[in-house]
């Protein structure tokens, strides 16, 4: 299995993200929409930050529940109800992802949404993972 980040010198400078990934292997695994749900079904943590970061663990539970890793996700779309506030937070939320999941980063979207399905949830990740 091999993921090859690609980022066109004429394009902006990725930061966070890879312009575009490159699959081969033999297992795709879709991750479903994760929010900072702890393990009675209830969201935890008040900030963006605190929430993402659950999120993210959540992503990664699933990820490797399934026998990847992090350096295995090749597409990741973010969900957040108030696009700025992800963007105030976007250096403290890079932190959080490096921590977790490393600096090989997949092909990456953030979606403003008016709502998630739980009110309190101010975000949520969702992915797609290429296993060998």
């Amino acid at each position: 299995m091999s993921l090859e980040r690609i980022n066109p010198a004429e394009l902006s400078p990725a930061t966070g993200f890879s312009h575009a990934v490159a699959a081969t292997g033999t297992r795709l695994v879709f991750l479903a929409g994760q929010t900072a749900l702890d393990g009675e079904g209830k969201v935890v943590g008040e900030s963006l930050p605190e929430q993402f970061e659950i999120a993210l663990a959540n992503l990664l539970a699933a990820l490797a529940a399934a026998g990847g890793t992090p350096a295995d996700l090749a597409r990741v779309t973010v969900y957040a109800v108030d696009v700025a506030a992800y963007r105030t937070h976007a250096a403290e939320l890079g932190r959080i992802w490096r921590r977790s999941a490393g600096r090989d980063y997949p092909a990456m979207a953030v979606i403003g949404v008016v709502r998630l399905w739980d009110d309190q949830a101010l975000v949520e990740l969702d992915g797609v993972a290429v296993l060998p």
